[in-house]
């Protein structure tokens, strides 16, 4: 197969038993080919940047991206399949007061992931200060937040669209409906109760009937991106429900999946997509932008 990554003669060197590929500094995030995987992540400030693959075990292998065009950081990995869960350390200016926070001890996900595994549990590791310090905010952490951390998956960009379509409802006809995944299908009495709560719940005939019977042409779905659950609401045993601290755009959220693995929770979605648009029915995202993650200069370390 000829693809754009793999046109680069490969680098000679075999690390940790596999070869080691330039690839192209785009698209950014990871790209499936079909034979192997392409990275690339944009960081201005690095000096040096490692890709983390982690098996199935939590052990970690780094691979240090020696290829940099425009700021952006690339490698291709042969034979890296959809389902490999990754994250970056990048090395470089640690100085807070000039708003420079890179930190190798810290696992970062990659912001243009398509899939995310596993939980933020907010562990001390997390913080790049000492969050025991008299003054908030001082002194470093340089405890290794593996294993404290979500992680980044490579998906398998392949699905079957069959003959999808934008319905491409002109403004002045649209009557748009704004719902949220999980609310609009947890009581639903006709939605199976193991789909409730879930993207397959919301592509279910009982929920696409009833925008139909109301004249819906267009429906806009609160937050769906990958985001955080606050420390405060995990501490009371509580869920956040409004998803506006995004740290993933392009990922669905996973808690809002019946799928289990993440490159199923990716086809759920798009199956969701295209089960509206076969109804003739647009699909929009409700997308916040002013929120973070991180929350403030107080928060984890996360990307």
């Amino acid at each position: 197969m000829n693809t754009p990554a793999m046109d680069a003669v490969p680098t000679p060197t075999e690390r940790y038993g596999r070869q080691i590929w330039p690839g192209k500094p785009t698209p950014l995030g990871s790209t499936f080919d079909g034979s192997g995987t392409n990275f690339a992540l944009f960081s201005e400030v690095a000096d040096k940047v490692e890709l983390c693959l982690i098996d199935k075990e939590g052990s970690e292998e780094r691979i240090e991206m020696s290829e940099v065009t425009a700021h952006v950081w690339h490698v291709y990995l042969p034979n890296v399949t959809p389902g490999q869960r990754y994250g970056y350390r990048v090395y470089g200016p640690y100085e807070p007061e000039n708003g420079l926070r890179c930190d190798p001890s810290k696992l970062l996900v990659d912001p243009y992931a398509r899939a995310f595994d596993g939980e933020f549990d907010g562990d001390a590791s997390l913080y790049s200060y000492d969050i025991h310090a008299e003054e908030p905010g001082t002194g470093r952490n340089e405890e290794d937040s593996l294993g404290h951390t979500m992680l980044s998956v490579v998906i398998n960009p392949f699905f079957d669209w069959r003959s999808d379509h934008r319905p491409h409802i002109p403004d002045n006809e649209k009557v748009i409906y704004e719902t949220h995944v999980k609310g609009m299908t947890m009581t639903h009495p006709d939605v199976p109760e193991e789909l409730r709560g879930t993207y397959a719940g919301m592509a279910h005939p009982a929920i696409i009937d009833y925008f139909k019977e109301l004249g819906v042409t267009t429906v806009e779905l609160m937050p769906v991106h990958q985001f955080l659950q606050d420390d405060r609401l995990r501490n009371l045993g509580l869920r956040n429900y409004w998803g506006y601290n995004t740290f993933g755009f392009f990922a669905p959220h996973h808690d809002y999946a019946y799928a289990k693995k993440p490159g199923e929770v990716v086809s759920e979605f798009k199956t969701m997509v295209r089960a509206f648009h076969e109804a003739g029915i647009e699909v929009i995202l409700d997308v916040v932008y002013n929120h973070t993650a991180e929350g403030n200069h107080m928060g984890p370390t996360i990307a």
